[in-house]
């Protein structure tokens, strides 16, 4: 074996942290494939870029031609000598065009008038002549410049240069006359193409720009090129001038955005008109196209001038057949996701004898449905994206092939889908039956229903939903990847924790719970619990609150419930105490008793609170005071104490009346002694005595 370096052997190496992503998961492919698509994605930019402008080598070139002598010269010379020729040639135009006005001006007055017969027909020579007459000064201008050229003997490259200029400019004014003679915008009964001066005038201006554009682009750049520009920098220079001329057009575009879409909008129905489904189809089609046509010309604006500056091969077929197939995917996506709709709404809709039987499924169905909406038509977007990658040339089927990531992506999403789909049937099934148990509990106590269900039920959907929920966010992190492991012990740990520091606080929500269930008390019951009395006024999921008869608020956790006393569940019995002198008949005082109950319950105010007739129990003790006679009486839940106090309110007239005398109390008042010499007051009877 090999011996031991100096100092003892090496200290052992520390293992390796687990990482949050595994290495061949989903999540770290997910990952490292948008890292490198990103990056990819940037290089090609950045050398589209530099492909399409190449500025540098525009700035480059222009300051190597700038510090060499030779072309200064060459430069100088051609300047003097084209401004020469180009201001002789203008003035020459320019006089011919002034001498040419009278001629101009008889052409127009031998315009025909609106409404006369054959109108566009007559108008037709008047309009070639008057094409003629314009043509005329820049063939003045042509004789001049092209005959100065050789007067002026310039060198071979500056030869070039002006015959360039020559050329470029009166094709300009060539491009000009032409449409100066279909549009005429300063003649009106000239114009061959009918529309008002205001777009006459319009597209004059807009075409001078554009041709202005092109035709100094195009110049420029054949200039360069005969003093030494390189053919990279020709090419940016033609690249630069054709997407400012697609800039140009694209603010032509966006000005004419709302005219060209009112055009292209379906019109307004008649009143009372009903189109059918083909007519209303097509006419959504109109309004969609109305509201986004303007994009689609600005897209395929930049997707041809890109085509001819990156001088693809068979650039403007291939994107002919792009857009053809674009347009024909969207409209299929959007015919599929209004038909997909359709049957969803038909699938959801509730019979009246289903909706019947089951009360809340309808709502239940109908909340869903947005999200299923929803889900459809992600799906559909994501097929139509996929059809126009692939119409587009990326070959984005490939992506889905078995082993690529987007194949495991997709079984991922259709785990993690049908794993959200068995929550759900499962949040449902079990929201329904507990809806069903509590429904049938409480069929014949409607307060003890509506509070159960207002504390029960959403504790208990609260416990289900963040099991489930639990559920789906670690079977999604699984999928992903993510090492759930951690998160299972660190939810262990602190879930222990929270046991040790909260027993009071389980045991409030377990003892809660349990009495919830048992259907102990509800919301409205009178109640005697922990020893304190009151109405039920509020249940949680840990405490009950109590109003007392003087209105003070009793907040009792459930760990402090031992006994619950409840005074108004199902019936009550209202029991009444009558205390009379020793000296009455106890027979008598059933009878009074019996007479008021009877009263009672023929008053239709008390009738309804009282569910039988008084059962009178008898002498139920003898005391100092007299002898107590006992009654009861049943009554609804929580009229006890109302049809008691009205029974002695009763009962006390009714013994005034037949005069049977209450029991004398000990704190009766003494009557007061006669005044000094009255007559002394005769004895009274025994009856009134008692009294």
């Amino acid at each position: 074996p090999a011996a031991e370096p100096p100092g003892g052997p090496p200290p052992a190496a520390a293992p390796p942290e687990p990482a949050l992503l595994a290495p061949n998961t989903l999540g770290a492919q997910l990952l490292a494939g948008a890292s490198q698509r990103l990056s990819a994605l940037s290089d090609q930019l950045v050398a589209a870029a530099q492909a399409l402008t190449d500025l540098p080598s525009i700035a480059a070139t222009a300051t190597a031609l700038a510090r060499d002598p030779v072309t200064r010269r060459r430069v100088l010379d051609a300047s003097w000598k084209l401004a020469l020729v180009f201001g002789l040639g203008l003035l020459a135009e320019w006089l011919v065009w002034r001498a040419l006005r009278r001629p101009r001006e008889a052409l127009d007055a031998m315009a025909p008038r609106p409404g006369t017969a054959w109108n566009w027909l007559r108008r037709v020579p008047l309009v070639v002549g008057r094409l003629l007459l314009d043509l005329v000064p820049i063939a003045a201008f042509a004789a001049v410049s092209y005959g100065l050229i050789g007067a002026v003997q310039p060198l071979p490259t500056t030869q070039l240069v002006m015959l360039t200029a020559n050329h470029s400019y009166m094709a300009l004014r060539a491009v000009m006359a032409a449409s100066r003679m279909l549009l005429s915008p300063a003649s009106a009964h000239l114009r061959l193409i009918p529309c008002s001066d205001e777009t006459a005038a319009y597209v004059t201006i807009w075409l001078r720009r554009i041709l202005l554009v092109l035709v100094l682009g195009a110049a420029a750049a054949e200039i360069g090129l005969q003093f030494g520009l390189s053919w990279g920098a020709y090419d940016a220079i033609l690249r630069f001038s054709f997407l400012v001329v697609s800039l140009l057009l694209v603010v032509v575009i966006l000005q004419n955005r709302a005219a060209v879409a009112e055009l292209l909008r379906a019109p307004p129905l008649a009143e009372g008109e009903a189109p059918e489904r083909a007519r209303r189809l097509l006419r959504a089609v109109r309004d969609r196209v109305a509201e986004i046509w303007h994009l689609i010309a600005i897209l395929w604006l930049f997707a041809a001038w890109g085509v001819w500056a990156l001088e693809i091969e068979r650039g403007f077929q291939r994107l002919l057949r792009v857009s053809v197939l674009t347009l024909l995917v969207v409209a299929l996506a959007k015919l599929a996701d209004a038909g997909v709709r359709r049957l969803i709404d038909r699938a959801f809709r509730i019979s009246h004898d289903l909706a019947s039987r089951y009360p809340g499924l309808e709502a239940r169905a109908n909340r869903y449905l947005p999200v299923l909406k929803a889900i459809v038509s992600g799906i559909i977007v994501f097929v139509a994206l996929l059809f126009l990658l692939e119409a587009w040339g990326l070959d984005a089927f490939d992506w889905f092939a078995r082993g690529r990531l987007g194949n495991r992506l997709l079984a991922s999403l259709v785990s993690i889908g049908l794993t959200v789909l068995l929550a759900v049937a499962v949040w449902e099934a079990a929201n329904a039956a507990i809806a069903r148990h509590l429904a049938r509990l409480s069929r014949d106590a409607q307060a003890a229903r509506s509070a159960r269900v207002r504390t029960l039920l959403p504790m208990l959907r609260t416990a289900l939903w963040i099991v489930i929920a639990v559920f789906v966010v670690l079977n999604t992190l699984s999928e992903i990847g993510v090492n759930v492991a951690p998160l299972l012990a660190g939810a262990g740990v602190v879930g222990l924790a929270i046991g040790f520091g909260s027993q009071k606080l389980v045991q409030d929500v377990i003892t809660g719970v349990f009495l919830l269930f048992e259907d102990a008390v509800a919301v409205g019951d009178v109640v005697q619990l922990g020893g304190l009395s009151g109405v039920v006024e509020q249940l949680s999921i840990r405490s009950i609150k109590l109003r007392a008869t003087d209105g003070s608020v009793h907040i009792i956790p459930f760990s402090a419930v031992t006994t619950v006393t409840n005074m108004t569940r199902d019936f009550a019995f209202a029991v009444l105490d009558v205390t009379v002198a020793y000296g009455e008949d106890t027979d008598r005082v059933a009878e009074a008793m019996r007479a008021v109950a009877g009263e009672m319950r023929a008053d239709p105010k008390w009738g309804a609170a009282i569910r039988d007739d008084i059962d009178v129990w008898g002498v139920e003790r003898m005391s100092d005071m007299g002898v107590t006679v006992r009654a009861r009486v049943k009554t609804e839940p929580a009229q006890r104490w109302a049809v008691a106090r009205e029974f002695n309110r009763r009962i006390r007239k009714a013994f005034e009346e037949r005069g049977i005398a209450f029991a004398a109390q000990p704190w009766a008042r003494a009557p007061e002694a006669p005044p000094p010499g009255a007559p002394p007051a005769a004895a009274p009877s025994p009856r009134r005595a008692a009294e």
